[in-house]
């Protein structure tokens, strides 16, 4: 959490970490100390220790704008569950690819990365005589922020 807020405060973003109280208590998880270090890069939100923080996260995204995004581990695949109809879970999962922002720790842990969200739907896109498919060279399991970042240009002659 430490170093994921580093990382984006250098970027001058504005930051809202949603936590639990149990992150005030000074323990060898949560040194006092670096909270207050990062408390001063990044407004927080202690949710009761037993909460579903997941709801407060999409609820602060949601309402902080169309522009937000979010950085979770969580895949959000309970919320999805719950919707009603495949087109609310379609219009969820899309919804989510382009706000969810993907966190990377490198293989030697001195580092991490960020996967930005898309700013475009990944789905086949047509301008005038040109197609634009989005494919994977290998077929594997993905979770829904997931989706393929090479494209296949088709142009009709």
């Amino acid at each position: 959490l430490f170093d994921a807020v580093n990382c984006l405060a250098k970027e001058n973003a504005r930051l809202l970490v949603l936590g639990r109280k149990h992150m005030l208590m000074n323990s060898s998880n949560w040194k006092r100390e670096i909270m207050m270090e990062m408390q001063n890069k990044a407004d927080f939100f202690f949710a009761e220790n037993i909460s579903e923080d997941d709801a407060f996260l999409l609820y602060a995204t949601l309402r902080s704008g169309k522009h937000c995004k979010f950085v979770t581990r969580d895949f959000l695949r309970d919320h999805k569950a719950c919707l009603s109809d495949s087109l609310t879970r379609h219009l969820f999962r899309k919804w989510q690819r382009g706000h969810q922002i993907v966190f990377f720790p490198s293989a030697e842990g001195r580092s991490i990365k960020f996967l930005p969200a898309f700013r475009y739907d990944c789905v086949v896109q047509t301008t005038g005589d040109t197609w634009h498919i989005p494919y994977k060279d290998v077929f594997e399991e993905k979770y829904s922020y997931q989706v393929p970042r090479k494209w296949l240009c088709i142009q009709q002659k």
